[in-house]
């Protein structure tokens, strides 16, 4: 287990120097380290992640580092959207589930390889009702396959809702948080608590917690470029590896994997 707590580690880590990209870490460690199956793991990760998120977005808070005017716009539609991509998760199953969180991991490593914007900010206009519908399709992809969208929160917040880099990485930490517990409470329900490991869930979300608050002071010396190239080079190898062992899955289920899809 020692490399499941390692990678707990590096969940928080990832939340404290970036904002992002812990929970898209989460459900790999939980399936391929722990051994988790994949609908607990990703139920299980937005608990976690839920739980790093809301420790690491109270220090912003109380600096006053959290817009909540975005939080109201675009996090109150992402906990209507987490709920509805929960509820249609039930009908795919866990091989699917991994296949689309794959292509997610590639799109998320694909954004922070992206050169930076020479705009400014404050350059794009967006509308309520598009911030709206952004929050939207970003609590769906939560409740679908687990990941907090982090990384896709920052990008929206700092390029589209003109926000800097510090209110934006607490923004998204509080709005990571709600949709989060969203889909976790709505993945409980349809689970009926079944099979899950709180233990689990709560020493993976402690080392989160203390990895994310190292991450937050390594942060300020560490070239923020830099770290975003070596997650995403991570994300494409992992998300490689993920597509690699579930599309024959996807392309050949078994008949226990088709019982579980129907549940």
């Amino acid at each position: 287990m020692i490399f499941a707590w390692i990678g707990a580690a590096l969940i928080g880590l990832s939340l404290g120097l970036l904002g992002s990209g812990g929970s898209i870490l989460t459900v790999p460690v939980l399936v391929y380290l722990v051994g988790e199956p994949e609908k607990l793991a990703i139920a299980e990760s937005l608990a976690i992640v839920g739980g790093i998120s809301l420790i690491g977005a109270i220090p912003y808070a109380l600096k006053r580092r959290v817009d909540w005017r975005s939080v109201l716009w675009f996090g109150l539609p992402g906990i209507v959207g987490t709920t509805l991509g929960s509820a249609l998760s039930v009908h795919l199953s866990g091989a699917v589930q991994l296949l689309l969180f794959a292509m997610v991991m590639l799109l998320a490593a694909g954004m922070m390889l992206r050169p930076a914007q020479k705009t400014e900010p404050h350059a794009v206009s967006r509308s309520r009702f598009q911030t709206s519908l952004d929050g939207l399709g970003v609590g769906i992809l939560t409740g679908l396959v687990g990941v907090g969208g982090g990384f896709l929160i920052i990008p929206a917040l700092v390029l589209l809702g003109g926000l800097p880099m510090s209110p934006a990485v607490g923004t998204s930490l509080t709005i990571i948080t709600l949709n989060s517990a969203a889909g976790f409470f709505k993945h409980l329900s349809t689970l009926e608590g079944s099979g899950l490991h709180w233990n689990l869930m709560l020493i993976f979300t402690l080392i989160g917690i203390l990895g994310s608050f190292l991450g937050s002071r390594l942060g300020r010396n560490v070239s923020n470029k830099s770290l975003r190239r070596s997650l995403a080079g991570f994300l494409v190898v992992v998300g490689i590896y993920v597509l690699a062992t579930n599309v024959p899955k996807v392309l050949s289920p078994t008949p226990s994997s088709t019982v579980q899809k129907q549940r």
